[in-house]
């Protein structure tokens, strides 16, 4: 990022697209598509971008920051060819720009946005992710103008040698802080290794940490960097409020908030299996919810995010892979069932409402043990949130409490005893089989594990006498000698 110290300062005036240098071709595209007026990062980006500079776009999420790289790149691209850009392997044109974002979502949105603009201008997008068969891709591979991937297929498909890059004019990293957060650098980096040196680099993000600072100094060339709002700022028409609940509380407060109003809310949890424990609570209570996470297929996962936009399901339970790239117009409740690890993430979850100046309300819920959380995300944001008083009186968060005591005092039968896991299971189990109960029987008056039990024919085998006449040693059983030669 040599020399890249300009920074564009959002104008007095609000522009419209006409003055931002834009086609017919396009501004009637964004006609038909309900664009009005560009919003301050598209207002910022789009110029520098129309002029082959490099671009670092700081802005919160929900801005319009997909519009602000898609609309140069259909610019740029449905022109005529470049004469030197090099064929592939089979003599068609390669791809030409590369937009890479971290997760599927957020990948599938960027893909539909591109399709809108490019339609009738012969620029095509081709969608590399995962959870898809990889035959499709490689086609679409080598005769679509942009690729739209996510970094781990993309580099499945540089392996195979499906893919080429060496044609690129124009790299796009969308969300370049969570595809650094997610471990994608090792990626990153081979992906790097494959494009010209000589390209036009856009990097967009909501929060610009030291990382991704050091990314852009190393791979883009004099950029124009575009900031309308300090890294780590919320949207502005999102209501905060925090939650101090103990664990137990959580489910029963999320019940309690559910029952006030009936907004479409998006339940963000730390892991999978906590987002599978919370949306089996909520279908339980009679809520219509769907669920999304890296282990869910990615058909499920496309189901369930458009059964949460068309309003099929009221609550949507996500782990961060939703964080970004969940495109829902209006999402009026946003609920951090956990609080995440990384502060940044916040600051997207949040932005999941209130997006393109809607408003939207925020609730977090934050345990004794999260607490060192909280001040974290409130250091970020550079101010505190708003705390709530949980509604302990509330007859929904009482019932599910007290449902949850009487579940743990009498777990029923075939539950998982306290302190239990699968394997000590299965392995009680197997001994029961064998000793018909009794070894278990042992283990639990003398506190100690009870001893492993043979079958009855292996011990018949190992304590049967060597046969009469047999001069030589009983074979020993476990002993190894080398094989003979045939």
């Amino acid at each position: 990022m040599r020399g890249g110290r300009r920074t564009a300062m959002v104008p007095r005036l609000s522009p419209t697209f006409a003055d931002l240098n834009l086609s017919e071709k396009t501004l009637h595209a964004l006609e038909r598509a309900g664009f009005e007026h560009p919003t301050p990062i598209q207002a910022q980006a789009i110029p520098p971008a129309l002029e082959g500079r490099d671009v670092i776009g700081a802005a919160a999420t929900g801005t319009g920051k997909t519009a602000a790289f898609l609309l140069p790149i259909v610019e740029r691209l449905s022109g005529a060819p470049s004469k030197d850009r090099p064929a592939s392997a089979h003599g068609k044109p390669g791809p030409r720009a590369l937009v890479l974002a971290p997760t599927r979502e957020l990948a599938v949105q960027i893909a539909g946005e591109l399709e809108r603009f490019g339609r009738g201008r012969h620029v095509r997008g081709a969608l590399v992710i995962g959870g898809v068969g990889m035959g499709a891709q490689s086609a679409a591979l080598r005769d679509h103008e942009v690729i739209v991937a996510t970094p781990g297929r993309l580099v499945d498909h540089l392996q195979q040698g499906t893919a080429r890059l060496d044609g690129l004019e124009v790299l796009v990293l969308d969300e370049a802080d969570r595809m650094l957060d997610m471990g994608f650098a090792p990626q990153l980096k081979r992906i790097l290794a494959r494009v010209p040196k000589v390209r036009q680099t856009l990097l967009f993000s909501a929060t610009m940490a030291g990382e991704v600072a050091d990314f852009a100094r190393a791979h883009l060339r004099d950029p124009v960097r575009v900031e309308v709002a300090r890294s780590g700022t919320l949207a502005e028409r999102a209501e905060q409020r925090v939650f101090l609940p103990e664990q137990r509380e959580k489910l029963p407060l999320l019940l309690a908030l559910l029952e006030d109003d009936d907004l479409s809310t998006l339940v963000f949890t730390r892991t999978k299996r906590r987002a599978d424990k919370v949306a089996k609570a909520l279908q339980r209570a009679g809520h219509k919810v769907a669920r999304i996470h890296a282990d869910r297929s990615q058909a499920q996962r496309r189901m369930a995010l458009e059964g949460f936009r068309d309003g099929q399901y009221r609550v949507l339970v996500a782990t961060d892979i939703a964080a970004r790239g969940i495109d829902v117009a209006e999402i009026g409740h946003v609920v951090n069932f956990d609080l995440p690890h990384v502060p940044e993430d916040y600051v997207h979850r949040v932005g999941r409402t209130a997006r393109m100046a809607a408003s939207g309300r925020a609730s977090a819920f934050a345990s004794p043990e999260e607490l060192d959380l909280l001040r974290d995300i409130e250091r970020l944001t550079r101010a505190p949130i708003p705390r709530a008083e949980v509604p302990r009186e509330h007859a929904t968060f009482q019932a599910e409490l007290q449902r949850a005591d009487a579940a743990q005092a009498n777990p029923g039968p075939g539950a998982r005893p306290a302190g239990m896991n699968r394997n000590r299971r299965r392995a009680a189990a197997h001994r029961d089989r064998l000793t018909g109960g009794q070894g278990a029987e042992r283990a639990a008056t003398s506190g100690e594990r009870a001893p492993r039990a043979q079958p009855a024919a292996s011990a018949s085998r190992r304590s049967a006498p060597p046969a009469a006449g047999a001069g030589s040693k009983p074979r020993r059983v476990g002993s190894w000698g080398p094989k003979r030669r045939r």
